[in-house]
């Protein structure tokens, strides 16, 4: 099958010769720069491992099918740690997938990191929003295309439940505290349950209620300022988010739901809250999108698997702002950057930032694009379904992650042990100061 005529209309005319001879079946006797065969295997590594990294792979069938060129992509569990070494070494891949602009920004520091093609920024300017674009853009240079997303700011919730106690969906922040006070009324206990407690490292959840609090109180320039140091973690605004955040964690009414007091959160563990959820112990929960999986391995209280649905067991809603509409959200993703500019790479990059591409890859379950002209309908459950919408709506503010893109001594550093800290007692001004002490470090 040729390649669709949206992929033909991306391929840069610099390498129009090239692809015609792939596409003609001539890619393995043609010749390549120096003379030499022309390149056919594409490598590619990356942090994905396991069905994920197999369907990453499967991605690619009709793409090799199309071109001739394999894809090999090798998921590594230690990528994080060990792709900066490899490239520096000299062992870079052909293609690497960043989950963090961090990450990527130390990497493009190296200076093994090609600028992308222009028919790749073109597919970016075509497919994404300039929120996903800056976050692969260093210097005014673009390096790297979006992959995939996941959105944060989820509230997770029973809406049998919402039916039973006829409440509905609230749309405002001031809806969804109403709403927390209704559920305590009706029940007689907590509305919210939480977990800050996780292997990798305890507090994380906290830092993205905070970051969802910054994003609808404050905006996205504030958002900005404060992932980039100019707003302090001391300042007014972000003490506002803590407050406002405070008004349900810190609150021995309204937590912990189906676990305990206050202090509770941070001896429970940030999936569990998913059982509490699903067997009707715990009426609203903050996650993310992942929090989906986590019900797989769940019971209702009638013993069943609950099922994920805006009229089932269990479904969520975003996390509503200031004013009913507003569509600010944070999340994540991963980048694709390049290590070489041969003509089988450069087509394989091209490929990856098509809507051909993420509908390949979406289609194959559990996971959701950005890419606003992919085909939401093809992801694997409803609920996907309208995270992706989410993403792809021209109204959306997307913000990433911001304790992703904080220096680590302060994002995976301060900053969460800064939350574990206040849901154990500690005041909100000493958690804020000890949390910005960690730029000094």
């Amino acid at each position: 099958m040729a390649l669709s005529q949206r992929y033909r209309l991306l391929a840069p005319i610099a390498l129009v010769g090239a692809a015609t001879l792939v596409l003609a079946g001539c890619a393995e006797g043609g010749s390549g720069d120096g003379g030499g065969d022309a390149k056919t295997t594409v490598r590619i590594s990356g942090g994905i491992t396991g069905v994920e990294a197999d369907d990453l792979n499967k991605s690619f069938e009709q793409f090799t099918e199309d071109t001739g060129i394999t894809v090999e992509y090798t998921g590594d569990k230690g990528f994080e740690g060990n792709i900066v070494t490899k490239v520096t070494g000299g062992d870079a891949p052909d293609i690497a997938i960043v989950p963090q602009p961090g990450l990527l920004k130390t990497l493009v520091d190296t200076g093994k990191v090609m600028a992308a093609p222009e028919a790749v920024e073109a597919a970016v300017d075509e497919n994404w929003s300039e929120d996903w674009k800056k976050y692969g853009t260093f210097d005014d240079t673009f390096y790297a295309a979006p992959m995939l997303a996941n959105l944060k700011g989820y509230v997770w919730y029973s809406p049998k439940q919402f039916a039973e106690w006829g409440v509905e969906v609230p749309t405002t922040w001031d809806e969804m505290m109403t709403l927390t006070q209704t559920i305590v009324d009706k029940t007689g206990g907590p509305a919210w349950c939480a977990g800050f407690s996780s292997e990798a490292a305890s507090g994380w959840p906290g830092t993205d209620w905070i970051e969802d609090l910054v994003l609808r109180q404050s905006g996205p320039e504030v958002y900005d300022q404060w992932v980039d140091g100019e707003v302090k973690f001391t300042d007014p605004e972000i003490k506002e988010a803590f407050d406002a955040v405070g008004e349900i964690l810190l609150n021995p009414d309204y937590v912990n739901a189906g676990y305990g007091d206050v202090k509770s959160i941070n001896s429970t563990a940030f999936g569990d809250v998913a059982s509490a959820v699903a067997k009707g112990d715990c009426a609203l929960t903050h996650q993310a999108s992942f929090l989906s999986a986590n019900f797989l391995d769940t019971e209702t209280a009638e013993g069943a698997v609950p099922e994920v649905a805006e009229d089932g067991d269990v479904y969520a809603f975003i996390m509503p702002g200031e004013k009913a509409g507003e569509l600010q959200v944070e999340g994540g993703g991963e980048f694709v950057a390049a290590f070489s500019d041969d003509d089988a790479t450069q087509q394989v990059l091209e490929f990856m930032a098509s809507p051909e591409f993420a509908d390949a890859r979406v289609s194959l379950g559990g996971v959701i694009s950005a890419n606003k002209n992919a085909d939401a309908t093809l992801a694997s459950s409803q609920f996907l379904t309208d995270a992706m919408k989410i993403m792809q709506n021209e109204s959306t503010t997307f913000r990433f992650d911001a304790s992703d893109l904080m220096p680590a001594t302060v994002g995976s550093g301060s900053f969460w042990k800064g939350m574990v800290d206040w849901i154990d007692g500690k005041d909100t001004d000493t958690v804020l100061s000890d949390i910005q002490a960690g730029y000094e470090n």
